[in-house]
């Protein structure tokens, strides 16, 4: 299958080309990514050579460029490209509608019109909303988003399934939870307690530190995003989670025992506004039509991840270098202050 990645110059677009050419040898993937702050080519080196993967340089949104790459002959898309962190999305949403709707619009109408046999596009559980104690969502759930990142999501997701209704474009949702393994972004949730714990600089922990999420190791995300795009049914959505939920106060003081790190560390700071205080989600019809399961335990996942930080400080200090907090200064220089702030307190948990 000849198949495009978009985002794959990212956390999990990454992990899922290395998990494509591993697990399928008759397989070739271009990588199409516009290389923003969070999209590091450091982070594909392993693989940049190989004869089976290409990368190349672009936006989503242009959609020119877009029709050219089509031009290839591909068979599937696989869609991770998109403005992801909840925070930035609170000092700045229109970007993420410029990006997660505008461009995953521009993406699917070149898509069709090319021809394109399988479309996936990768979403979030955070479209659902916040659940309420012992509640799951389902694929058939309400959207409700409560950020702008969400909401830009939930705009993506809907906008894919117009195209499904509309013009029969063969198009699956997925679902996530929250992701963790290696190569993630240090402004997320657990990068950011490793990176700084790894400093012994303190590490701030939103609100009572009691909102609880759902983790799953990245590498079973990619095994359930395969699942879907090899045996998914067109029109459909699919909810993929682990059923490891805990608190965000937990997982940071299981990983400061990891690294032998006292709990005086962690810093309890204003929370963020509409932040959600529980993500879960019903993965049996995964389970069923894909027949999908995580592997992973959070214990084993979580001691390969501090493993794989405390291995790779080079790569840190590359994407750190490269410098989200000069980006966005650039652009946003009148609310520095702010962003600062933002960015000191963490990323999407």
């Amino acid at each position: 299958m000849k198949l495009v990645v978009t985002g794959g110059a990212g956390f999990i677009g990454s992990n899922f080309i290395r998990y494509v050419l591993a697990q399928h040898p008759q397989d070739s993937i271009l990588n199409l990514d516009k290389l923003t702050y969070s999209g590091n080519l450091q982070t594909l080196r392993d693989v940049e050579k190989h004869e089976r993967y290409t990368f190349v340089r672009g936006d989503i949104g242009d959609r020119r460029k877009v029709q050219e790459v089509l031009t290839g002959g591909f068979e599937a898309i696989i869609h991770f490209a998109a403005d992801t962190h909840v925070d930035r999305s609170i000092l700045e949403g229109s970007a993420f509608v410029k990006t997660n709707v505008l461009g995953t619009q521009c993406l699917l109408d070149a898509a069709r019109q090319a021809g394109i046999k399988r479309f996936v596009l990768v979403s979030t559980d955070e479209v659902y909303g916040s659940a309420l104690s012992g509640e799951k969502f389902t694929e058939e759930s309400p959207l409700a988003p409560n950020s702008p990142y969400a909401a830009s999501k939930a705009g993506a997701d809907l906008m894919a399934r117009a195209h499904f209704r509309t013009f029969r474009f063969p198009v699956i949702i997925t679902r996530c939870t929250n992701n963790y393994g290696p190569y993630q972004y240090p402004e997320k949730f657990i990068p950011l307690i490793l990176t700084r714990a790894l400093k012994g600089q303190s590490i701030p922990v939103y609100g009572d530190g009691l909102q609880v999420r759902d983790w799953i190791w990245v590498r079973d995300h990619c095994a359930g995003l395969d699942a879907a795009l090899r045996n998914g049914r067109e029109g459909e959505i699919y909810n993929l989670g682990a059923g490891n939920e805990w608190p965000n106060l937990e997982i940071a003081r299981r990983i400061l025992r990891l690294l032998g790190r006292p709990e005086s560390l962690l810093t309890f700071v204003q929370d963020r506004p509409g932040h959600d205080r529980r993500y879960a989600l019903d993965c049996e019809k995964a389970s069923r039509e894909l027949g999908w399961a995580p592997q992973t335990m959070l214990e084993e996942g979580l001691r390969q991840t501090v493993d794989w930080y405390s291995s790779n400080a080079d790569w840190v200090r590359h994407v750190a270098a490269r410098g989200y907090r000069a980006y966005y200064r650039k652009q946003y220089d009148r609310r520095e202050a702010t962003l600062a702030r933002v960015l000191d307190l963490g990323g999407k948990n």
